[in-house]
């Protein structure tokens, strides 16, 4: 068993620096559920080095977003079976919003047999990277994020309002890239500067987005998984610095009725990994045949893929025509009301920006559905409609408009279930179910106020 200095070892330089000269207290050992919320335990650092593994029941996989559970245990029935779980130290990184000096570190869930669990979102990921590296392909991904700063809202029943900025006045929508708009929220994007700084993530970039305390963060592009851990902790990170400053931080698909909706765009590349080319870009720099089939496999799977993507009831409320978020699946370079971007770029930075997803989903099954949806595309060569000129707002929708008719495609789907696995997309199915079902139970202000006593 290692001692916690051979531990230290197999930790990122950011995770030793913040413990320079202190003592860890505490090490919280994490994993993602379906919703993508951590769960997990935390354990005293002396503890941890003596009991190197830990357990979790595996139902955390079956619970609804809710707090209630989808029938998803399998023959066996619903015994609750503990699941190994094993530290990849690797994402070992700080909690600086803690009282104490704190790690958080993302495990990874085994069966008894030591395989991998199946329907855990990081597994899913990592089974579908692998695919692309037993082709020789190396996709890239950089995610941006975008999430309100809001009021505290304690009360389900009240809508959500903007939160305040330090100039005493509600934050205003339709200020977008405005440098002012983001001096309003000055001390908690200070905060997540500084907690980015102390987990030893680097930012690209924050801008004030469309809607009326929206802000969108980008992050380096890089490995699938890494970025999804990532993205992972931002959330949480997030989360943190605005409840320093009386605020809510949220990442629903979409908050407020009014204001365009929070999406979570991902923008993808594929490495030869034995001559490290773009594989999107030929030798002379123009777009390839395998280019043109990943965004193919995009347009011709997202639909089935879009329970993942937009997870929620909620979701489907930020595809609305003129408000930030696409429509359709048409594909256009430079061209931000496309489904499918291209953004201009040199040959060997050539990506394809997938639009659709929402802020809401777990990073790992979004960026994991998403590549799986590309790599269809290049393993069937499939071929695209003609890009798309001009207004896509005009085109046709084409999207599943909820989560029912999502649900039913993605059911139906089943080349994406082989390359996620098929144990996946059962408990994930049957999760999602039980949510809608719940969801289908609720009566409604709008039917109450429009229904009462007009029928």
């Amino acid at each position: 068993m290692p001692s916690l200095d051979e531990i230290f070892k197999q930790m990122p330089n950011a995770a030793l620096a913040y413990l320079k000269d202190q003592k860890l207290d505490e090490i919280e050992c994490v994993i993602a559920d379906l919703p993508g919320i951590a769960r997990g335990k935390a354990v005293p650092a002396t503890k941890f080095a003596r009991q190197n593994t830990f357990y979790l029941p595996d139902s955390i996989f079956y619970q609804t977003i809710t707090g209630g559970w989808g029938e998803a245990a399998g023959e066996g029935g619903f015994i609750e079976r503990d699941m190994l779980l094993k530290p990849d130290y690797s994402t070992a990184t700080a909690a600086p919003w803690t009282g104490d000096f704190t790690l958080q570190v993302i495990h990874d869930a085994y069966d008894r047999k030591d395989e991998p669990i199946l329907f855990s979102p990081r597994n899913v990921l990592k089974r579908v990277v692998e695919l692309y590296r037993k082709e020789g392909w190396e996709p890239v991904v950089a995610p941006e994020m975008e999430f309100f700063l809001v009021a505290r809202n304690i009360d389900p029943a009240k809508p959500i309002e903007a939160m305040m900025g330090r100039s005493g006045r509600p934050a205003a929508a339709r200020q977008s890239y405005s440098m002012t708009a983001v001096d309003e929220f000055g001390p908690v994007i200070d905060d997540i500067y500084d907690f980015a700084e102390a987990q030893g993530f680097e930012i690209d970039g924050i801008t004030q987005e469309g809607g009326a305390g929206q802000l969108e963060i980008n992050l380096r592009h890089g490995d699938p998984v890494r970025l999804a851990d990532e993205v992972f902790y931002f959330k949480r990170l997030i989360r943190e610095a605005a409840l320093r400053h009386d605020c809510f931080a949220t990442f629903m698909a979409k908050p407020i009725a009014e204001e365009p909706g929070s999406a979570m765009h991902l923008h993808h590349s594929i490495i030869d990994i034995e001559t490290g080319a773009n594989v999107f870009s030929g030798p002379q720099g123009g777009e390839t045949d395998l280019f043109y089939n990943f965004i193919a496999g995009l347009q011709t799977h997202l639909p089935s893929a879009i329970a993942v993507l937009a997870p929620y009831v909620n979701s489907y409320r930020r595809y609305v025509k003129d408000h930030a978020a696409p429509i359709n699946l048409s594909w256009a370079r430079d061209n931000r009301t496309a489904g499918i971007r291209i953004p201009i770029s040199e040959p060997q930075a050539r990506r394809v920006e997938n639009r659709i997803a929402g802020m809401d989903c777990n990073p790992y099954l979004g960026i994991a559905v998403s590549l799986a949806c590309g790599y269809l595309g290049m393993k069937n060569e499939l071929r695209p409609s003609k890009q798309y000129r001009g207004d896509a707002y005009e085109g046709r929708e084409d999207l599943p408009r909820g989560m029912g008719e999502a649900l039913g495609l993605f059911e139906d789907a089943s080349e994406l279930h082989e390359i996620l696995g098929s144990e996946f997309t059962r408990v994930y199915s049957i999760v999602k179910r039980a949510e809608y079902d719940e969801f289908l139970q609720v009566i409604s202000p709008w039917e109450r106020e429009h229904l009462l006593l007009n029928v």
